[in-house]
């Protein structure tokens, strides 16, 4: 054959190729929308948290925005295949505002959840979770920090140097709260206090009621000084149900659901992203869970496993 018949049939063979995973990617979306698997659900709290999603820019932080999430945990909800949900909690936490509209709607949740956490799941990542039934975590994650931090910078020593002057005009006393010009004075100390004390009363309600009895009392009065704690340790303390991995967490989810299944349940994300992009993840995780199974029935004839 000649070169350009070569290229030619390459071409062709590629297109049919692009073809057919085109005409297989439509009808198992049409067979998941006739026929949705039950499945467990996963939502995916990576980074700090905020009320809105954001890459940070340049310089930034990238923030989870609580919308997003909470648009998942309605999600999860509204879809009868979703039998339970699994929170993969990769957060060192964030807003308050944020944590708290995340922890709501969880505890709203009609359906099993289960919170994982997976290396980090400190103060409003712990927040969220404590609105889950059942918490997983990894041995050596770091979790804990219960607790509520305002930072006021005092920056005038250098302004001083720099020959930096302010002239503040105000309509009250503490309307310039928190200028970095000055230091805070005593009387808005006591009031930042106050807010901070406020606040961290309400996170500590959260965790004894989402917790219960499983908290040793004795032992979390003692965490309370936001200290940050290993599984391991937050284990001892109640904060957390058991050791393990996100598997793990998969399967007490599923278990918690009734869910029939052999190695671990089926799963199914819950996404902010547009619906082709989470039909190729389902689609992908669903062939993932077909070729597992398959696997699984072959090693068992190999071995002559059987109830008889």
């Amino acid at each position: 054959m000649k070169t350009n018949e070569v290229i030619l049939l390459v071409g062709l063979v590629a297109i049919g190729a692009m073809m057919l995973f085109a005409a297989v990617l439509v009808a198992y979306s049409i067979y998941v929308l006739a026929y949705p698997q039950d499945c467990v659900g996963v939502i995916e709290v990576h980074g700090v948290i905020g009320t809105e999603s954001s890459s940070g820019g340049l310089f930034g932080t990238p923030t989870v925005g609580s919308t997003d999430i909470v648009r998942q945990i309605e999600e999860a909800q509204s879809r009868s295949e979703v039998k339970a949900v699994v929170f993969e909690v990769n957060s060192p936490g964030g807003s308050v505002v944020a944590s708290k509209e995340v922890y709501e709607a969880t505890r709203e949740l009609k359906k099993p959840k289960v919170s994982y956490f997976r290396e980090v799941a400190a103060s409003g990542g712990y927040y969220i979770s404590a609105g889950s039934d059942y918490i997983v975590s990894e041995p050596d994650a770091l979790t804990g920090s219960i607790g509520v931090v305002s930072v006021f910078e005092d920056m005038s020593g250098l302004f001083n140097k720099l020959g930096i002057n302010y002239t503040i005009f105000k309509s009250g006393e503490l309307k310039d709260m928190g200028d970095p010009s000055r230091p805070p004075t005593e009387k808005e100390k006591q009031i930042m206090q106050s807010i901070i004390d406020e606040i961290f009363q309400e996170f500590k309600k959260v965790v004894e009621e989402g917790r219960g009895d499983r908290l040793n009392k004795q032992k979390f009065e003692e965490v309370l000084d936001a200290r940050v704690l290993t599984g391991r340790q937050a284990m001892g303390v109640g904060l957390v149900d058991e050791l393990g991995n996100r598997d793990e967490a998969l399967k007490v989810a599923g278990r918690l659901a009734n869910m029939s299944f052999t190695k671990e349940p089926p799963v199914c994300r819950m996404s902010s992203s547009n619906p082709f992009d989470q039909i190729i993840s389902e689609m992908a995780d669903g062939i993932a869970y077909s070729i597992r199974s398959l696997v699984n029935i072959e090693a068992g004839r190999r071995v002559g496993v059987s109830y008889t």
